[in-house]
C-alpha cells in the first residue's frame, strides 16, 4: 500500500468520531432532512418558511411537540404524515430502525453499530442489544394500533373517514410521547370523554416508563422477579402520577380558566390528564396558559423529571430521581451504600445520576438566562417554555410563539440535548484512561 494512502487511512481513524458523537451527528442529519421535507410546497399550505420547517423537525425528532404554527392546519396530509414518521423515527431511536433494516438484509450488525445503538438506547451493555430492538418495534406497534382503534371510535363518527388518520396520527405521537396533535386547542374538546382520556394516557405512559419495564413485565408477570430498574420505575411512576393528579386537583378545582366551569366528572377526568402529561407527553384537555403559578411550577418539576430510560420521554428519567432520593436517605441514616427492594447501588450510579442532574440544572438556567436577554416576557412562561422543551414535553404556555430566533434555537438547543441525553454531550470529551498520578486526600467544609 502506498505511504500516502497508509497515511490517510491513520488520520481517518485517528478523526473516527465516538459512538456518541455520531448518534449526535445523526440526529441533526435526520433533522435537517426533515426539515427539508417539511419546507416542500406540498407537505404546507403556504405559511412554513425554512425556519420553522427547521423548528417543527426537530420538535418531531426529539418527541417534544412545541409547535409555532397549528399542525392541522399549517400542515398538508403529506406534511403531517412527514411528522408522523419524524415523530416514530424520533422517538424509538434512529439506531432501532437501522438494526432491523441490516435483519432484513441479511447483514450482521457490526460492533459500531452496537455501540451506536447502545448510546441510542441508553444503555451500558452492549449484550442482547438486538433482542432489545424487537421487544421495542413489537411493543410500539402493538400499542399503538390498539390505540388507534380504540381512538377511531371516538374520532371517525365526528370527523368521517378522516378520523381515521385522526386516530393514527395522534395515537403515534400519544405513544412516542410526542404531544403532536392535528388541533389548535389539542384535546380540549374532550375533556370529559372516557375513552380519549384514558387510551392516550395509557398510550404515553406506557411509552415513558420505557421498553425494558414492559418486556420486563411481559416476561417475568411477577413483582418478585422484576429487575431492581422495573421496580424503581414502576414505583416512582405512580407515585409521580398520583402526585401530579391530586395536586393539580386541588390547586385548579376552582380556577375558572381550567376546572373551575367543568362539572365534577370532567374535573376528576381532566385533573388525572394534566397529572399525567407532563411527564413529556404534551397534550393537554385545559389551557396550560391559565394555570396557577403554583400548577405551573408543579408541571415544570415534573416536566423536568420526565419518564424512563430506553423509553420515547425526556428529562432527566424517574431512576435518577429515584436514586437521588436513595442516596439522600443514605447519606442521613450514614450508609455507605444505598438499598432499594432487597437490593444495592454502588457509588458509580450515584455519581452518573449527579453527573446528570448538574449538567441538567446548568443547561435549564443558562437556557432561561439567554432567552430571557433578548425576550422581556413573563419570566415564568418563558422558564416552562424551556423547562418543556428540555423534558421533551410539547406543553405551552404561549411564549414559543413569540420568541425571536435566538429564542428559537435556545429552544431547539434544549429540545436536542432533552432527547439525546446530557450525558451523551458530555461523554464527547470524556476519556477513560486510568489516572498517571495520585493525589493525597484532602478536606473541605459542606454545608
Amino acid at each position: 500500500m502506498a505511504p500516502s494512502v497508509s497515511r490517510g487511512i491513520s488520520r481517518f481513524r485517528r478523526f473516527r468520531l465516538p459512538p456518541p458523537a455520531l448518534l449526535v451527528v445523526l440526529y441533526l442529519a435526520f433533522i435537517v432532512c426533515g426539515a427539508l421535507l417539511l419546507w416542500l410546497p406540498v407537505s404546507h399550505n403556504g405559511d412554513i418558511d425554512l425556519g420553522e420547517a427547521i423548528f417543527t423537525s426537530t420538535s418531531a425528532v426529539t418527541v417534544t411537540g412545541l409547535v409555532l404554527e397549528d399542525t392541522g392546519s399549517a400542515f398538508t396530509w403529506f406534511g403531517q404524515a412527514v411528522i408522523t414518521v419524524l415523530i416514530q423515527l424520533g422517538g424509538l431511536g434512529l439506531m432501532t430502525f437501522a438494526v432491523l433494516v441490516l435483519g432484513a438484509l441479511g447483514i450482521p450488525v457490526g460492533m459500531p453499530q452496537r455501540l451506536i445503538l447502545r448510546e441510542d438506547l441508553n444503555q451500558t451493555s452492549l449484550s442482547n442489544l438486538t433482542v432489545l430492538v424487537k421487544i421495542i418495534v413489537v411493543i410500539a406497534l402493538v400499542c399503538e394500533t390498539v390505540g388507534a382503534l380504540l381512538l377511531a371510535i371516538v374520532f371517525v363518527p365526528e370527523f368521517g373517514w378522516q378520523g381515521i388518520w385522526q386516530a393514527v396520527f395522534h395515537s403515534v405521537s400519544a405513544f412516542n410521547n410526542a404531544g403532536f396533535a392535528l388541533h389548535p386547542d389539542s384535546l380540549t374538546r374532550w375533556v370529559g370523554n372516557p375513552l380519549v382520556n384514558t387510551v392516550i394516557p395509557l398510550l404515553f405512559i406506557l411509552g415513558g416508563l420505557g421498553f425494558i419495564v414492559v418486556g420486563d413485565i411481559y416476561q417475568k408477570r411477577t413483582w418478585r422477579k422484576l429487575t431492581l430498574h422495573s421496580k424503581l420505575m414502576l414505583v416512582g411512576t405512580a407515585v409521580l402520577i398520583v402526585w401530579g393528579t391530586v395536586v393539580f386537583g386541588l390547586l385548579e378545582w376552582t380556577n375558572p380558566g381550567t376546572l373551575g366551569e367543568l362539572g365534577t366528572v370532567e374535573k376528576l377526568w381532566a385533573s388525572w390528564f394534566q397529572g399525567v402529561t407532563p411527564r413529556t407527553a404534551g397534550f393537554n384537555t385545559v389551557d396550560i396558559g391559565a394555570m396557577h403559578d403554583s400548577t405551573t411550577v408543579l408541571v415544570m418539576a415534573l416536566m423536568i423529571v420526565g419518564g424512563g430510560s430506553t423509553s420515547t420521554a425526556g428529562g432527566i428519567k424517574v431512576t435518577t430521581l429515584c436514586v437521588l432520593l436513595l442516596a439522600t436517605v443514605a447519606f442521613f441514616r450514614r450508609q455507605n451504600s444505598l438499598h432499594a427492594f432487597g437490593r444495592s447501588l454502588g457509588m458509580e450510579e450515584v455519581m452518573k445520576v449527579m453527573a446528570l442532574t448538574t449538567i441538567s440544572a446548568i443547561l435549564v438556567i443558562t437556557a432561561i438566562f439567554v432567552v430571557s436577554i433578548s425576550h422581556d416576557g413573563e419570566f415564568l412562561d418563558l422558564a416552562f417554555e424551556v423547562a418543556s422543551a428540555f423534558g421533551a414535553t410539547g406543553l405551552s404556555r404561549g411564549a414559543t410563539g413569540e420568541l425571536d430566533t435566538l429564542g428559537r434555537a435556545v429552544i431547539m438547543a434544549m429540545m436536542f440535548i432533552g432527547r439525546v441525553g446530557p450525558l451523551a454531550i458530555g461523554f464527547f470529551l470524556a476519556t477513560h484512561a486510568a489516572p498517571r498520578v495520585r493525589y493525597p486526600a484532602g478536606q473541605i467544609y459542606l454545608g
